[in-house]
């Protein structure tokens, strides 16, 4: 189940990986290395509201990623607030 379960999984990232290449460079890099440097380790909470998270639009992700505006769900802004410790550094 191991040999079977990694080419799934790495299926998933792909996929993941591609959604997260958006209109604008910046949103590449936060949610890019969001993915890189936590997914794995990640929750299956944190991985189901990521994944929904790339699901909104630009224009809303900047918003709430630069601050301007506070994104609608917890799980969300906690992963915005990860996106912009990351980004601090």
């Amino acid at each position: 189940m191991g040999a079977a379960a990694a080419p799934a999984d790495a299926a998933q990232l792909g996929r993941l990986r591609w959604r997260c290449r958006r209109g604008m460079q910046e949103l590449d890099v936060l949610l890019g290395g969001w993915l890189d440097a936590h997914w794995r380790s990640a929750s299956a909470a944190q991985r189901a509201a990521f994944a929904e998270l790339l699901e909104q639009q630009d224009p809303d992700l900047w918003a709430w990623c630069t601050g301007r505006s506070a994104a609608p769900r917890s799980d969300w802004q906690a992963l915005i607030d990860d996106f912009r410790a990351r980004a601090a550094h």
